[in-house]
């Protein structure tokens, strides 16, 4: 349990860093309110986010897998952004403004998650 509260706390980490980033490629492409009512609704959108990853994400995937042998893989870089802009349009913490904006901070949400959770152990290397 601890270790879901860490992970959910680092994805709401990505999504503040993702926000900032993109906003110097893109102004406005993605809105986080600075507001501790901001970042309470942004824990609810991102816990959203991630089961919605976990599940449309994954039948989406599935059914797109003819495109993505095509493309190699990179269609599903269109389908995490549209689930990003998906879950951003509900306002749920964060706000995405047009697709390049969701393609962009998608691909930082996972990259800065990536890092972030690289200093998160994982279970099964406690046990050895």
């Amino acid at each position: 349990m601890k270790k879901l509260l860490i992970r959910w706390i680092l994805l709401v980490i990505s999504i503040i860093a993702a926000s900032y980033l993109t906003n110097l490629v893109i102004p406005k492409g993605i809105i986080v309110e600075p507001t501790a009512q901001g970042i309470m609704t942004l824990f609810i959108g991102s816990a959203f986010l991630a089961i919605v990853n976990a599940t449309l994400g994954k039948l989406l995937k599935l059914i797109s897998l003819p495109i993505s042998c095509l493309t190699l893989g990179l269609f599903a870089l269109v389908i995490n952004a549209a689930l990003f802009w998906a879950v951003g349009s509900l306002g749920m913490g964060y706000t995405v403004n047009g697709f390049f904006a969701a393609f962009v901070g998608s691909i930082l949400v996972s990259a800065v998650s990536g890092v972030l959770g690289a200093f998160v152990s994982d279970d099964k290397k406690e046990k050895d």
